[in-house]
């Protein structure tokens, strides 16, 4: 499979760290950022590249060749003029005759490329976009899917006040079918996510989300430079490649992140308790993955619909957004075991597996996540949650139910006095 770097921005906004050189070739701990790009497909077998230049692009050229002093396979395309990230690609209709990756010159990321187009394939998809959540949704652009991880909508900053969202936020990595590209306007300077994909959309292709917890950012501004370059040399960002088992902090819902309701059902009665974002905060600047395990016997009891119980997650997801933090995963059971209401939905009072003290949801996030359940915690605040966690082969922690600050003294107890992570626990 084809991997496309487009690489011709000038980068203005990164200017002040190197304004002689192009973005993509701006050196991440003694590499130009591009290099890190070519190595991290070549060493999963994809070496076979095609670059857009522009903007002193002849400086890509001249260090890259046609690759083979790489161990790769790399062919130019030069665009006379800018053509935005979309516009060259129309115009390379007859090289990408088939599925090809695109990257953006100036990211830093390690994923496993193949997992991605396994699923790809499994979804039989025309585009699969690369998706994560990240600490300021609020100011991001976001991405709707369904049950099954096709895309329903774009929602583009800025939000309107009051917006409420899953935190899922569009990386700027994707796998396209040749497809796509019929719908670029050849010639026209146009941007992939402004205009080629919604233009998709509307066509009724098959769009994809592929939402995973692998270090990916872009060096934009000089801040995220240097942050990139101090994770790139801490050895974080190949760490959090998905083809490696990494620890999570299972988490309850009611009571833990969330104040208890007696059956919450609507989307107001969602309130954080205080000290929980902060909490979660911690988390995502650990290795750990922060993954919501609840029970929801609204359903089986009739309550609320799916849909109005999704509402209530996409307002945690957004409360937790404000405060800069979120969740990886969350994973609820619908089922109730005892029947006898009149209005319940006969469908879901069933005895399950994934109902707590039952392992099911942990062990599901386990195989999906590639979870080292060994190393990783279950937090709740009752003995189904204790017992949930033992089930499925992780170390329980009981706290108070709705106490302010009982997750984040839990946390801080994963910690030393220095406020960093105990490494034997990691």
């Amino acid at each position: 499979m084809k991997t496309v770097i487009i690489a011709g921005g000038q980068g203005t906004r990164i200017a002040s760290v190197n304004s002689e050189i192009p973005k993509a070739m701006i050196p991440i701990c003694g590499k130009p950022i591009i290099e890190h790009e070519v190595e991290m497909a070549k060493r999963q077998g994809f070496t076979d590249f095609l670059f857009i230049i522009g903007y002193l692009g002849d400086q890509i050229e001249a260090y890259f060749g046609d690759g083979s002093r790489f161990g790769v396979h790399i062919d130019y395309f030069h665009e006379t003029q800018p053509l935005g990230t979309a516009g060259a690609l129309g115009l390379l209709r007859d090289q990408l005759t088939e599925d090809f990756f695109v990257f953006y010159g100036d990211t830093i990321m390690d994923i496993d490329m193949q997992r991605m187009v396994d699923y790809h394939k499994a979804k039989q998809a025309d585009a699969t976009l690369f998706l994560h959540p990240n600490d300021h949704p609020y100011d991001s652009d976001l991405v709707d899917l369904d049950a099954e991880g096709r895309i329903r909508a774009f929602y583009h900053k800025p939000h309107p006040e009051g917006f409420v969202a899953h935190n899922i936020v569009n990386a700027a990595l994707f796998i396209f079918a040749p497809s796509v590209l019929e719908h670029i306007e050849l010639g026209v300077k146009c941007h992939i996510e402004k205009h080629v994909l919604p233009r998709c959309m509307e066509a009724g292709k098959a769009l994809y989300g592929y939402v995973t917890a692998e270090y990916i950012k872009d060096m934009g501004t000089p801040e995220r430079y240097y942050s990139v370059s101090e994770d790139v040399e801490k050895g974080k960002v190949a760490r959090l490649n998905a083809c490696h088992k990494r620890p999570a902090i299972f988490l309850d819902r009611d009571g833990v992140i969330n104040k208890e309701v007696n059956l919450l059902n609507k989307e107001e009665q969602m309130e954080l308790i205080p000290g929980a974002a902060e909490a979660i905060r911690l988390i995502n600047k650990s290795d750990y993955l922060a993954i919501v395990v609840t029970n929801q016997p609204v359903i089986a009891r009739n309550l609320c619909t799916f849909e109005e119980l999704d509402r209530i997650h996409m307002k945690m997801e957004t409360l937790l957004g404000q405060e800069h933090a979120y969740i990886n995963a969350l994973y609820f059971c619908p089922h109730h075991p005892d029947s006898g209401y009149p209005e319940e939905r006969k469908e879901y009072k069933i005895k399950c597996d994934c109902r707590k003290p039952a392992p099911g949801m942990l062990l599901r996030a386990a195989e999906e996540w590639n979870i080292d359940m060994a190393k990783s915690y279950m937090i709740g605040d009752s003995d189904r949650d204790v017992q949930a966690g033992i089930n499925a082969g992780v170390k329980p922690i009981l706290i108070e139910t709705n106490k302010e600050n009982a997750l984040l003294d839990a946390v801080k107890e994963l910690m030393d006095e220095s406020g960093k992570w105990k490494a034997e626990r990691l």
